[in-house]
């Protein structure tokens, strides 16, 4: 993508009102506005709301919001130029269920409140070999999402990483969390459904290299304050 188009999409973007893209002085250490506001304000429903982070171009959320339409979807991604993709879509065809935050995800208590959001799915996340303190499935981060997801609220991880899926997987049983579905291979184990089946740009690419692609759901609970890094080997995974 030339610096042209990229610019392009940018000024597109300030345009789109299913777009929003808080200022870092409006999410570091402060309330976003619409924390705790996003049915009232945004949806202007009390339907269920779905977050996607990591949503790329947006093909999950939007393909959620057209399967669910009595639901609500946050696609959250910090490239701007990726998310115009699907905003792009959501504006062109009036979409009413689905929205798109531009907004780095160490800032997400920031813009949700207590209870807000009933459901997480995290797609083709990098699995942050080497860097644990960034990996989406971090309890560092599950504190984070414990802070705004209702009770039984639940974590989807759809990954071509092993990595990212053993490690998740590790750190949900050793924590007690209850484990709703685990899958290693999705479609050669047949359980890609109507849900799972949804492809994005990126899975596309990983099925074409023949990678499997793996399924994680659990629900974290409510004991946030004794979360703890898993005990596992992860050099026996290489991606």
């Amino acid at each position: 993508m030339s610096g042209k188009d990229k610019l392009r999409k940018f000024r597109e973007n300030e345009t789109f009102k299913c777009l929003f893209q808080p200022k870092l002085e409006e999410v570091f250490g402060k309330d976003y506005y619409l924390k705790g506001n996003w049915h009232e304000k945004v949806f202007r429903n009390t339907n269920p709301i779905t977050v996607e982070l990591g949503c790329g171009k947006g093909e999950y959320t939007v393909a959620l919001a057209e399967k669910y339409p009595d639901r609500n979807f946050i696609g959250i991604d910090i490239k701007g130029a990726r998310l115009w993709k699907g905003a792009k879509y959501v504006e062109e065809t009036g979409l009413p269920n689905a929205v798109f935050l531009r907004c780095r995800i160490e800032f997400i208590e920031s813009v949700f409140g207590k209870d807000e959001i009933s459901s997480i799915w995290i797609t083709f996340a990098d699995p942050q070999i080497g860097r644990d303190r960034k990996r989406l499935t971090n309890p560092m981060f599950i504190k984070r999402y414990m802070s705004f997801l209702r009770p039984g609220g639940v974590i989807n991880l759809k990954t071509d990483s092993r990595y990212l899926h053993e490690y998740s997987l590790a750190m949900a049983e050793q924590n007690g969390m209850r484990i709703l579905d685990c899958c290693k291979d999705i479609y050669g184990e047949k359980k890609a459904d109507d849900i799972l089946s949804i492809k994005t740009f990126y899975e596309s690419n990983y099925l074409r290299q023949g990678i499997p692609i793996t399924f994680l759901s659990f629900e974290p609970g409510s004991d946030a304050a004794s979360l703890k890094d898993p005990a596992w080997n992860p050099d026996q995974w290489e991606r």
